[in-house]
Order: C-alpha cells, then structure tokens, then sequence
C-alpha cells in the first residue's frame, strides 16, 4: 500500500460516523503536506508558457477574424507588427515577412480588415497573440482602396508607361481570346471577327473571370498562349460587373502577366465607365469585349472597297503612263532622219576629223622634232663623260697638291723633333751621367737617396752611373760640415 493510500485509510478511520477529532485532522493534514511535497511536478517559467502555447495552438484552427488595426509597427526587418481590435477588446498580431509581401493594399491604423490567423503565445512576454497567415480590406472600400493603391504601385514601376505598350498588327492571321466559355462577351467577340474579319483563326482561351482562383487562371492564360506563340494578338475580355466581380482584372498577378506577354493584349472589360488595372497595362483598352473585337479586326467590307479603289487607281494610272510613253515614242519616231542620210552625213564628219587629225600630228610631229634638237645639243653640254674628264685632271692637281704638302709638313715636323730631342737630351739626367755624375738609391727599395741621415751602416745601396748600376754596403758614413 502507497503512503497516500495508507493516509486515506487513516482518514477514513478517524472520521467514523461523520465525526471527527480536530487533532487527529491536523495530523493528517500535516502528513498529506509532507507526501504532497515530495512528489511535486515544479514547472519552470519557459515550460508553463510553451505548453500553454501547444495547448492553444492545438485548440484552435486557423481562424478568419474582423477587426480593425491599430498600433502599426513596421520595422526594417520586413515584419509587420500591430493589434486587432473591435469595440471592447483587442489583441496583438504579428505579420512576418513572407506573408505581408503578398498584400494587395498598404495597411493603416483604423483601416477595417479581415484576418486569417493562427492564434498562438509569445513566449519572450507569455502574451496572447495572433499569427496573420493573409490580410485583406473589408467591404466594397475597402476594395477600392486596395485598387488605388495597388495602381499607384504599378504606375510607379513603369507597368502603365506608354513606351511599354507594343503596337497592334493591323492585319492579324491568328486571334487569341481570354475569357469565360459561357459568358455573353465570348459569343459577341466570335459574332464581331466573324462579321469583319473571317479571314483570321479564333484561338479561345477559356478561363473564370470571376471568382476563387479566376485570377490564377487568367494569368496561366496569357503566359500559355505566350508559350505556344500561335496568335498575333490576345483579347481579354469580360462582361460588366461590380467591384468585387471585377475583382480578377484587378489583381498584380494578371497585371505583370499582361505587361510581361510579347503577344500584344487588346482589354474589354466590362462597360466605359469600368476601369480595371489590367486595363492600364495592356497594349489597347477597348470599353466592352465588341468593341475589343473590332479594334483588333479589320472590317472585310472596308478592306474590299480599299482594294477595289486601289484596283481602279492602279488601272487608271496604268492608262495614263501608256498613253504617255506612246505619245512619247510617236515624237521620237517624228525626229529620227533617214538612215541612209544620216550614214553619209556620218561618214562626211569622218572624214573632216580625219583631215583634221592628220593637219593636227604632222605639225604636232615637226615641234617635237625641233624640241628634241634643241634637247640634244642641250645634253651634248651636260655629257657626263666630259664633266668627268675636267673633273679627272683637277683631281689630280689636287692630289698632287696634297702629297706636296704632306711631304713638306712631314719635314718640318721631323726637323721640329730632332730639335726638341736635342735640347730635351740637353737637360735630362743621363747626359748629367754622362759627365761623371752617379745617381745612390737604396737597394732594397730603389728609392733615391738625397739625404745620408735615411742611410746606417751595412746598409745595401745601388750607385747608376753612365753605363751601369754599382751595388754596395756602407761600411761608413761621413757628413759634411757647414
């Protein structure tokens, strides 16, 4: 038996009959602390509100909730933070990142909205909070207010801007339409191209226009027919509608679709007072899905009384350029002589040319001929071989010349050297030799010896006399007195 149990039992006997001692009760309620204690399951704070999370994230489903914001907070991280309230309460609400990239309006403080939520804990605060999973505007103006804003994003970006727009092929071979397969705006479309234009395929995109997922399918539309490149020019089109049915032509998904095609995009939504965003981005807007029709298909009926007029203006001035080419030829036919005069008159100026041409080289002959004397007795004076005669006999006066003076520079050089040898032998050492003189250098070093003090006794000396050198040791040194 368990402590707990064992205490019951004690219990059950001391209050037999409904009665009960006071002291025996507060030893029991002493000893049922004392157990209590020891089996205690103590949570710590972080535990307490993590399970507390679980527990009401497990609750509650994702939940669509109204109310109306306020307390917006949107920090550089991307996340959207605010609460949720409506007259007697609120609650807080956090937004991340990857979800508000997808709204379609720019939340404000007291704007009235619809959430789809998960409601959960944060554990940092233990505060209530709610998860927002999607975000959009309440009512009718709420619609419109998401419309303007999401054209002014768009204006802004470039989607609307004319240069953008890609021209219409006037002549269309293939149409493709986007719209309902069911709807009034397919049958008045295929009624009008037709009537105009049955020369040109009728491709028929069907989509919803209208509803859940109708945008998504729009979208698919233009990016398949794309693909396929089978038409020269889309229709979108729909019938008229409120707000809210017009809803998937109001939509960025369909409206950076329309602007991305290569294939240009003709709208005809709804009626002329409807505008929708994909009207702004597309190619052409046309007011309803008959007149779309029209504008993208040329009337056949025009196109035959074009050609015929172009037929009679091609005939007519086909006349009038044979008219005038034959009125031509007759006036040229008027002019041409007779061949046989016309020949002799040719051979008359033949030969006056010829007589002429002849006058004309007999005299251009004979001033050349005296050009070409007068050039040769010209040339006979610049002969270069008499030149080079004269040119002969001066070179060699000249080198005569030069060997002359060369042979008279030579003697007066020779006779200046013999004379500067002699008075260079005059004053040189070895004709002082010569007289008897003799030159004492130290043997060891050769220096000249010009003072007795730098010599000892026994020391080696050399004596240079005229005719050779006399090696010998001092064996006694004597100085001469002053």
């Amino acid at each position: 038996m368990t402590k707990i149990g064992k205490m019951t039992d004690y219990y059950n006997q001391i209050t037999v009959g409904g009665k009960s001692n006071n002291h025996d009760l507060g030893y029991l309620q002493t000893m049922t602390d004392i157990m209590t204690s020891e089996s205690r399951d103590i949570y710590s704070v972080t535990r307490l509100v993590r399970e507390v999370r679980d527990t009401i994230e497990y609750s509650f489903p994702p939940l669509w909730i109204q109310g109306e914001i306020s307390n917006l907070a949107q920090p550089v991280s991307g996340h959207m933070y605010f609460s949720l309230k409506d007259k007697s309460s609120q609650v807080r609400c956090a937004m991340f990142k990857n979800r508000n990239r997808f709204l379609k309006f720019q939340p404000e403080n007291g704007t009235a909205v619809l959430v789809k939520a998960k409601v959960s804990l944060y554990e940092s605060r233990g505060e209530f909070q709610l998860i927002v999973e999607s975000l959009e505007p309440e009512g009718v103006g709420a619609l419109q207010l998401a419309f303007e804003q999401l054209k002014q994003k768009l204006m802004e970006e470039g989607l609307f801007a004319e240069e953008h727009k890609k021209s219409i092929p006037k002549f269309p071979t293939s149409i493709g339409v986007i719209t309902s397969r069911s709807g009034a705006a397919i049958r008045d479309i295929i009624n009008v191209l037709s009537r105009r234009y049955p020369l040109a395929m009728v491709i028929i995109h069907p989509v919803s226009v209208q509803g859940t997922g109708s945008s998504e399918m729009i979208e698919a539309a233009i990016i398949s027919a794309n693909k396929k490149n089978q038409s020269d020019v889309l229709i979108l089109a729909r019938g008229g509608g409120s707000l809210e049915d017009l809803r998937s032509f109001n939509e960025e998904r369909v409206a950076r679709a329309i602007y991305d095609s290569t294939i240009p995009i003709v709208t005809g939504v709804g009626h002329e007072i409807d505008s929708t965003i994909a009207d702004f981005v597309a190619d052409q807007r046309a007011p309803t899905p008959s007149a779309a029709a029209e504008l993208v298909a040329p009337d056949i009926g025009q196109l035959r009384q074009s050609v015929n007029n172009l037929e009679n203006a091609l005939s007519r001035n086909i006349n009038r350029t044979f008219n005038k080419y034959r009125d031509k030829i007759t006036y040229l036919q008027n002019k041409v002589l007779d061949p046989g005069r016309s020949i002799q008159n040719y051979i008359q100026r033949i030969d006056e040319l010829n007589l002429r041409l002849g006058r004309a080289l007999s005299g251009n002959i004979k001033t050349k001929h005296n050009a070409l004397l007068k050039y040769h007795g010209t040339l006979q004076k610049l002969n270069p071989l008499t030149k080079l005669g004269i040119y002969r006999e001066k070179n060699k006066h000249f080198q005569h010349a030069i060997f002359s003076a060369m042979r008279n520079k030579l003697i007066l050089s020779k006779n200046h050297l013999e004379k500067i040898t002699r008075t260079l032998h005059t004053v040189s050492p070895l004709a002082t030799l010569d007289r008897g003189y003799a030159i004492v250098s130290d043997a060891t070093n050769d220096k000249i010896v010009k003072d007795i003090n730098v010599l000892k006794v026994g020391t080696e000396t050399k004596t240079r006399i005229s005719n050779g050198s006399i090696y010998s040791r001092i064996t006694k040194l004597e100085k001469n007195e002053k």
